[in-house]
């Protein structure tokens, strides 16, 4: 790692005391609402679920059951709740807003799109893609089950040396490849952008919730072949399919492109690329080892016939 823990944990305590001040989370009324903003963070709850479980809401903000019940009641004593028991179970009760917590709930959420509008209004397009990008990020990383919405686009400007730089620092901090394998990803980069040709090469960008997530290429062999190159799927979006949908592009662009096989080239110690390899019937016909990154290692050429 390049930095140690403790520092990781400075630089997370920092930005919670940067954003806490940010947002007015230590404020009594929480941007001028009549309510904190754990008051306002169970409110956004209730209002997304239409009709909730109370047990839900606790589970949905791991919040204390007591402080919980107090808040519940104090917008029930506000006429902004109702609270209704479905079954013979005490604890099973459904919460939903009324009109007058409906009108206090959008009235909070504009001044939040107001609050948070403000606060990126002074970045350009890039420093505000970059923020949210960032946050994105974080999210992904401390809670991967958190997201929700996959596109696979094509590639576009900037996105072939980010690809081969993201490349080369896994490679280098799960297996160790370091320079050599750094060599080879940016070579095999360049090569793609300087001989790029529409229709018969590609490259696709796996997205989860706008970040990228994974990515591929497709080049032209010659002698109607194609090689399935540089695919992989970064950590925090593993076993969600992106690369099975990335693998999935690959083959469909090779047959629609004429060609008569995809052949690519891994190594023993990727799993799980060869397990999604497996999958998609591409069959296994040669194994050698090399050194090309340093220690001896076992590479395997695979062919899919199309």
């Amino acid at each position: 790692m390049l930095c140690r823990m403790e520092d990781f944990v400075t630089s997370v305590r920092t930005f919670n005391r940067f954003y806490t001040r940010a947002v007015g989370a230590l404020n009594a009324r929480f941007l001028g609402a009549d309510m904190t903003l754990g008051e306002a963070r169970l409110l956004h709850e209730i209002a997304r679920a239409d009709a909730a479980q109370a047990s839900e809401l606790k589970r949905r903000l791991d919040m204390d059951a007591a402080q919980m019940s107090r808040m519940l009641a104090r917008f029930e004593a506000k006429g902004w709740i109702v609270r209704w028991q479905e079954s013979d179970d005490a604890r099973a009760k459904t919460v939903t807003l009324t009109s007058e917590g409906s009108a206090a709930f959008q009235e909070l959420d504009r001044r939040q799109i107001e609050a948070t509008t403000a606060m990126l209004a002074d970045l350009d397009g890039w420093g505000a893609g970059d923020v949210t990008a960032g946050l994105t990020m974080a999210r992904l990383r401390l809670d991967p089950s958190s997201g929700e919405v996959l596109n696979v686009r094509p590639f576009r400007s900037g996105d072939v040396g980010m690809i081969a730089a993201r490349q080369s620092l896994l490679y280098a901090q799960e297996n160790g490849w370091g320079a050599p394998l750094e060599v080879l990803v940016t070579t095999t980069a360049a090569s793609f952008l300087r001989d790029y040709r529409p229709g018969r090469d590609a490259c696709w960008v796996a997205e989860l919730d706008g970040v990228m997530a994974g990515s591929v290429m497709v080049t032209d062999e010659g002698g109607g072949q194609a090689r399935l190159r540089l695919l992989y799927v970064e950590p925090f979006a593993r076993n969600r399919g992106v690369g099975a949908e990335l693998i999935g592009r690959c083959v469909s662009f090779a047959k629609e492109a004429g060609y008569e096989s995809l052949i690519l080239w891994t190594h023993t110690v990727l799993e799980g690329a060869r397990r999604l390899y497996s999958r998609y019937a591409f069959v296994l016909t040669e194994v050698e080892t090399h050194t090309k990154f340093g220690e001896p290692v076992q590479g395997e050429t695979w062919l899919r016939t199309l």
